[in-house]
């Protein structure tokens, strides 16, 4: 730290001290300056005078009086400025009592308002001012008393101009600090949204495949005697929906790395181009599946494509979950002017009751993924058994931050 920086610490540690100081140096100055003597006749000139006990003793209690002048500056001012009216009207020749009511005055204009310190400046002025003209053996527009009424005016002036900077500084350091508060909570409301578009495709890559894998392992173990062959197909089957399973998971957590981390593969994220992919997973796992697509050869933006791809994959994996063994499903993909509608229904099972109708993460994680492309989701039971999902998605984003959510 410098000696100044020092200074400045201790002096903000110790203003009562720092006021003691001030208060000894305008003490130094007063009496230095009652000592000299003006003259005005054929040329300026100084000369040396004695000054009466009364205007030594005004000159000690106005300097005293600024040592509180922080605590109460419109107190000091009061005290200060009644030392000088008495000054002027006593003191012949008289000495610089009010040199500690300018002080008095720069004090009260930085430390008030703006309308309190041109109430005040006036009064002190005008009662200065008057009390000097009106008072001794000059003449009224002497530059002695004139020299009052500038002083006065200065003190005041440059009071409220510390004031008025001391206030800009603030208001800077305010808003730098309001900006950097802003930044902050930007920062933690990305990464939260980060975390909960990661966590979203983990849960809709996990649920997926460890559905059909468990669907495959049990039929694996229950023809394991009697059918090895078709055991063989389903752990097959397992197998592959294992590896899909590494591989989403693997392009999902590259996201994650850093720039200088070692190259992970990864792959591009799915769309409604695999969707035939998709169904067939669900195909070698028993699940009856009829697709009708008439989406026109439609390009979907890569947020909206991913949305719809996990939508399907999501409702599908709750058919499987939730509907039964002899479940089947329904996908359609449709283009209707502006808007891509996707809509998977299932006939139940005969456990239409079993299908979770707004509590798990799946369908959560549906409606979040829709709600960020500004979308609609409906979903619910059947007339007549089973389950609806019904997504309405943009063709193009319209994300409330207009940017790309992918």
């Amino acid at each position: 730290m410098s000696t100044l920086a020092r200074a400045k610490h201790q002096a903000k540690a110790h203003p009562l001290a720092l006021d003691a100081v001030l208060a000894l140096a305008v003490l130094v100055c007063m009496v230095a300056g009652s000592f000299v003597e003006p003259r005005h006749r054929d040329s300026v000139s100084w000369a040396l005078r004695t000054p009466d006990p009364l205007s030594l003793v005004l000159m000690a209690l106005g300097a005293a009086a600024l040592v509180f002048r922080r605590r109460a500056p419109m107190t000091v001012l009061a005290v200060t400025g009644t030392l000088s009216v008495v000054e002027s009207l006593t003191g012949d020749p008289r000495t610089p009592v009010a040199m500690s009511a300018v002080i008095a005055l720069y004090t009260v204009a930085s430390t008030t308002d703006r309308p309190t310190t041109w109430r005040a400046g006036l009064l002190t002025m005008t009662v200065l001012t008057g009390a000097a003209m009106s008072a001794g053996s000059l003449p009224w527009y002497a530059q002695e008393n004139l020299a009052i009424f500038a002083w006065t005016g200065i003190g005041a002036t440059a009071g409220d101009a510390v004031r008025s900077r001391r206030a800009f500084v603030q208001a800077i350091r305010e808003r730098a600090e309001r900006a950097e508060r802003t930044r902050e909570e930007e920062a933690r409301r990305r990464v939260a949204e980060e975390r909960l578009r990661i966590a979203r495709d983990l849960h809709d890559v996990v649920a997926h495949h460890i559905a059909l894998v468990n669907v495959q392992a049990g039929v694996a173990a229950h023809v394991m005697d009697k059918r090895p062959d078709q055991a063989k197909e389903a752990l097959g089957h397992v197998r592959e929906a294992s590896r899909s399973a590494l591989n989403e998971l693997r392009a999902t957590v590259g996201l994650l790395r850093h720039s200088d981390d070692p190259e992970a593969p990864t792959e591009p994220a799915p769309g409604l181009d695999r969707l035939g992919e998709l169904t067939g997973t669900f195909r070698n796992a028993g699940l009856h599946i009829e697709v009708a697509r008439a989406d026109q050869g439609t390009t979907l933006p890569a947020a909206v494509d991913l949305a719809a791809y996990r939508i399907i994959q999501e409702a599908l994996t709750n058919v499987q979950k939730h509907a039964g063994p002899q479940a089947k499903a329904e996908v359609s993909v449709v283009r209707v002017g502006p808007h891509i509608e996707i809509t998977v229904l299932d006939d139940g099972g005969g456990e239409p009751d079993t299908q979770d109708s707004g509590g798990g993460h799946g369908l959560l994680g549906m409606r979040e993924r829709v709600t960020a492309l500004r979308g609609t989701l409906t979903t619910g039971p059947r007339y007549g058994g089973g389950f609806r999902v019904h997504a309405i998605l943009p063709v193009k984003n319209r994300t409330p931050t207009g940017e790309d959510p992918a």
